[in-house]
């Protein structure tokens, strides 16, 4: 009878420790925060279907050009499952507003000059980094 009740007290110990460090590791990931100062949104664009392919596209103004963290940026951004998910960050930006539009290249033509990288999370979830380094 001890022995039973001994069993019991461990695995719900065992199961009680389990669910803190689950809950635990759950909350403590990184956010958006980890971006803060790098980057300034420009302009989002996400279409209306909810049925179909979901296309997400971002455009950003990077503050700092250091590749790695733009990858990173556009991995933490949300894709869904058969949907796109692109994100432009220009080095610079003229000054006219920028309203991204669903057709390719999605950002009017002026800004190309000015395009720093780009990312792109596809249908299949697969993703490509681009950087253009022309200085």
């Amino acid at each position: 009878m001890k022995n039973s009740r001994r069993l019991i007290l461990f695995i719900s110990l065992a199961v009680t420790a389990l669910l803190i460090y689950i809950m635990m590791e759950s909350f403590s990931q990184p956010g958006m925060e980890r971006f803060e100062g790098k980057y300034e949104e420009i302009d989002f664009y996400r279409n209306e279907n909810n049925t179909g392919p979901v296309l997400r596209i971002y455009a950003v103004k990077v503050l700092d050009t250091d590749p790695s963290w733009m990858k990173e940026f556009g991995e933490a951004q949300p894709h869904t499952k058969y949907g796109k998910t692109k994100v432009f960050f220009f080095k610079d930006t003229p000054s006219e507003s920028l309203t991204l539009t669903p057709k390719e290249p999605h950002f009017p033509k002026e800004w190309e000059k000015y395009l720093l990288a780009s990312y792109e999370k596809s249908i299949l979830g697969e993703s490509r980094f681009t950087f253009n380094d022309n200085d």
